[in-house]
């Protein structure tokens, strides 16, 4: 997959993108990453990328002149990838979104920045807007970091493990259940036994367990659109009829 990041603050991902699973998966060839700066494409003079925007109103707006050059650059004729802009009134991002992007040969990742981009660039150089939150940043730059790293996770190999981004937080609607490691016992704190006697199907019924019981603790909101089946629905009254006992 190649990923093409439209911005004015290219140097901003050069740490993140060098580092860890993202910097191992782009030295392997399993996904790139493009950076387009976009004030070179501006015809302004001094290179300006924003302006004040009509009808008055705070801050400054991105013009639209060096953001249609820029991806008309990247994009070329024939281009069958998928133009996101990174904006609040978008989809919020979700595993499963991730998951369907990640199947993409290309990508391209337009960051606003300001007030907003100017409504032009967005009608004729973007398929889809994407939010991470209903939050407000400084800019797209931190939120097309999210999503690149979120679906990365997805491509075939960028994960040591190919069952990894399937058991992690979200993948099932749940939220993930405790992990452990060495050493077996720490001031006291000893390792649940089920996860040490080799006995994977009693491992899996405790993790799903608890699973249920981080999700109905600090998320029960996602329960109301978790698959749960029969078994699910037995624990999730156990532990409710535990928690009302406490």
């Amino acid at each position: 997959m190649k990923i093409s990041i439209l911005t004015i603050f290219p140097e901003m991902f050069d740490s993140v993108f060098s580092s860890s699973i993202l910097g191992r998966a782009r030295e392997q060839g399993l996904i790139e990453i493009e950076l387009i700066d976009i004030r070179p494409f501006s015809q302004c003079k001094h290179k300006n990328t924003d302006d004040y925007p009509f009808g008055g109103g705070a801050g400054m707006v991105m013009t639209a002149q060096p953001i249609m050059d820029a991806m008309a650059s990247v994009t070329g004729d024939g281009f069958t990838g998928r133009r996101i802009y990174m904006g609040p009134r978008g989809r919020t991002l979700t595993t499963a979104m991730a998951r369907e992007l990640a199947k993409e040969d290309r990508l391209v990742l337009l960051c606003g920045h300001y007030e907003g981009v100017d409504q032009r660039a967005l009608d004729t150089c973007v398929d889809e807007e994407i939010s991470i939150g209903d939050y407000i940043l400084t800019g797209g730059e931190l939120a097309a970091m999210v999503l690149t790293d979120c679906v990365a996770r997805f491509i075939p190999g960028v994960l040591g493990s190919a069952e990894s981004p399937e058991e992690e937080s979200f993948s099932d609607g749940l939220l993930e259940y405790p992990q452990y490691t060495r050493p077996r016992e720490l001031n006291g704190m000893a390792v649940p036994e089920v996860l040490l006697n080799g006995d994977h199907a009693k491992i899996r019924a405790w993790r799903r367990k608890e699973s249920l019981k981080a999700t109905m603790r600090f998320r029960p909101d996602l329960l109301e659109k978790a698959v749960l089946d029969k078994k699910d629905l037995k624990m999730l009254k156990e532990l409710e009829s535990c928690s009302s006992e406490n």
